[in-house]
C-alpha cells in the first residue's frame, strides 16, 4: 500500500473532510481514502451492492444457465496399496 501526504490544503476543505468523515463514522484517512478512490471508479461494499442491484434486477436482470454437475473423471485414490 502506497502512502500520500498532501501539503497546503485549505483550513476549510479541512474542516469540512473531517466533518463528513465524522458523520460517517470514519477517521480523516479513511473518508479520503473512499473519496479518492470513487473519484477514480472504484466501487466497493455498499456502493457496488447497490450498484449491481440497479444495474441487474427486474427487466434488466441475466438469465444464466448453471453448468452441469456431472463427474467427468473418477475420484484420486489416496489409499495405500
Amino acid at each position: 500500500m502506497g502512502t500520500l501526504t498532501i501539503r497546503n490544503m485549505d483550513d476549510g476543505v479541512k474542516e469540512r473532510l473531517r466533518m463528513r468523515a465524522a458523520s460517517r463514522g470514519h477517521s480523516m484517512e479513511e473518508e479520503a481514502r473512499v473519496i479518492l478512490t470513487q473519484a477514480m471508479g472504484g466501487v466497493s461494499g455498499e456502493a457496488l451492492w447497490s450498484l449491481s442491484r440497479e444495474l441487474f434486477s427486474g427487466e434488466n436482470g441475466v438469465e444464466l444457465s448453471l453448468p452441469s454437475r456431472v463427474k467427468d473423471r473418477a475420484s484420486p485414490d489416496f489409499s495405500d496399496r
